[in-house]
């Protein structure tokens, strides 16, 4: 850099729409005009080397399989799905603005500043900041899209089924539930699935990934009506199957069904008053003049903070306070700089470079946000390993016979470890990978620190290896509108970084569903060898009792 100890500096801000071919002749115009000592952008180091084509540097195990960071990673993937869509709508690559500006200060032998915070930091405290029911909209809306009135009443219909399922195994008696229904339900419901399953596999060579899916769904359906109406399989289901399975599988199966006709319903009724006319103001309406005008982009900013006034603080006013600290740093050093940033940020940092005694500390803008409010999660987790330990250790001092104890460990135990496996497997894990977290799914539930899907995503990879660079993958994927839903899907899962975060995920929610399952199906069943949730009770109490009495003879 030249000398400049005894000049004042300056800061010129250009803001720039990140798709938009015109914001790149306004960059190279400007910098070529204003020859400025240093060219600042709104890069940080991964995104200026990922820019510059250099290969993806491998993402961190430890990081990515840790607490919060693949739901962090879903939200970066989708930010950048949303930039990438609107780089196609325009025709320019995202990120061309920035890739312009150090182009030119590079042909102009400029100083290039990266001056933005690292995306990992942003995001990280981008997803703390936003509220549970934010994180839900945000993830719901881009994945079903707001206004498909079908999937809000699948989704709908689904939640109620699963809340249903439970209700009807405990209480389904006292509404006409008996065990002959459960019994043809079930036979219904395992028939017609295994029957779909089969009508798929055969018609791989001949069928349509979509054709596959309606067959299946239309030949399992209907096998398992036929079933339901004559109760042809009820002889082998009561002679092979327990007490637990049928009680499970067609208390289950009556809820969902019950939940998907409700669900049905429900977006029958929300269908009646949607507008047919295609939406104003979305993405096709934009123009690149609308993009980078102040007052649209204000708009878009407010709008955006008020669906999410702790998610925009991150991702907006503490990027604008970040790059202003750096740039009156730059000014403060004497060097007049060209600053390349964003539209949505330019009138944030002008404040600040105006009111440079405004800027909030710097360490206040970086590190680890833990989020705000009461981690209900975790107290929740916390409680049950607590009630979890206190129930057995409470049990075994009552003098409950350890036979009942083993076998109500053993339940608990399989139960996880087949739904940990299975859902890992279904999310395409090797055997080994599943192995392991259904291996673990037992501890992993009851202890809100662990995760079996941490310990299967590392046992996965040892035969995958994920970068950054699989987001731009999974990006040219998605963007392919004119295949099968199914086959898109398909590919997603040959991604390895896709694949891995399936499998941890899958593998928990598998956990997750054992353990509900484990306390509305199967502890009623073992209460009942002890006379019931009364009888149970009092033999807590009393184990309560008899550990008081030890303890106080152990002290005196």
């Amino acid at each position: 850099m030249s000398d400049t100890a005894d000049r004042e500096g300056s800061v010129t801000v250009v803001g720039t729409a990140h798709i938009s071919s015109a914001s790149v002749e306004e960059v190279e115009e400007t910098i070529d005009r204003e020859r400025p000592d240093v060219v600042a952008v709104e890069l940080d180091e991964g995104r200026y080397r990922q820019l510059q084509g250099e290969t993806p540097e491998d993402l961190d195990a430890s990081d990515l399989l840790r607490g919060n960071t693949v739901f962090q990673f879903l939200a970066y993937w989708m930010l950048s799905y949303v930039q990438t869509k609107m780089g196609e709508r325009f025709d320019v690559t995202p990120g061309a603005d920035m890739m312009a500006a150090v182009e030119t200060a590079e042909g102009l032998n400029l100083d290039v500043a990266l001056v933005d915070r690292e995306i990992q930091t942003t995001i990280q405290r981008f997803w703390a900041r936003m509220s549970l029911t934010e994180k839900l909209r945000m993830i719901g809306g881009l994945a079903f899209g707001v206004g498909d009135s079908r999937a809000a009443g699948l989704v709908l219909g689904l939640a109620i089924g699963i809340v249903a399922g439970p209700i009807i195994a405990l209480f389904g008696g006292s509404f006409g539930v008996t065990d002959a229904l459960l019994v043809r339900v079930t036979g219904a419901a395992l028939v017609g699935i295994a029957a779909a399953y089969l009508v798929d596999r055969l018609g791989r060579g001949s069928l349509s990934p979509d054709g596959r899916l309606f067959a299946a769904i239309g030949g399992g359906g209907l096998l398992g009506i036929g079933l339901l109406l004559t109760g042809v399989v009820d002889p082998y289901v009561e002679a092979y199957l327990g007490g637990f399975v049928v009680n499970a599988v067609g208390s289950l199966t009556l809820g969902i069904t019950t939940g998907i006709l409700v669900g049905g319903v429900v977006a029958l009724f929300l269908g009646l008053f949607e507008d047919d006319r295609p939406e104003e103001g979305g993405l096709e309406e934009l123009s690149m003049e609308e993009l980078t005008d102040t007052d649209v982009v204000s708009m878009m900013m407010e709008e955006f903070r008020q669906f999410s006034p702790g998610g925009a603080e991150a991702l907006i006013d503490e990027r604008d306070a970040y790059i202003a600290h750096k740039l009156v740093a730059l000014r403060e050093a004497g060097y007049h700089v060209v600053a390349v940033v964003g539209a949505g940020h330019q009138a944030g940092i002008e404040r600040y470079l105006r009111e440079p005694e405004a800027l909030p500390p710097m360490e206040e803008l970086t590190g680890t946000e833990r989020g705000r409010g009461i981690p209900w999660f975790k107290v929740i987790g916390v409680v049950f390993s607590i009630g979890f330990v206190a129930f057995f250790l409470l049990l075994a001092m009552a003098g409950v016979r350890d036979g009942f104890l083993l076998r109500l460990f053993a339940a608990w135990f399989l139960i996880n470890a087949v739904f940990a496996f299975s859902l890992a497997k279904l999310a395409g894990a090797r055997w080994t990978s599943a192995g392991v977290g259904g291996a673990v799914a037992w501890l992993t539930s009851i202890n809100p620190m662990l995760a079996p899907g941490w310990f299967a995503g590392y046992a996965e990879l040892r035969h995958l290896r994920v970068n950054v660079g699989d987001i731009t993958r999974l990006n040219e994927i998605l963007s392919d509108e004119t295949r099968p839903v199914s086959e898109i899907v398909s590919e997603m899962f040959d991604v390895p970084l896709f694949r891995l975060i399936m499998v941890v995920a899958m593998t928990n929610v598998g956990s997750m569903i054992a353990t509900f399952l484990f306390a509305t199906y199967v502890l009623p069943m073992f209460f009942a060898e002890l006379g019931g949730v009364e009888a149970v009770g009092r033999e807590m109490v009393r184990g309560a009792q008899n550990s008081a009495d030890l303890i106080w003879r152990t002290i005196t």
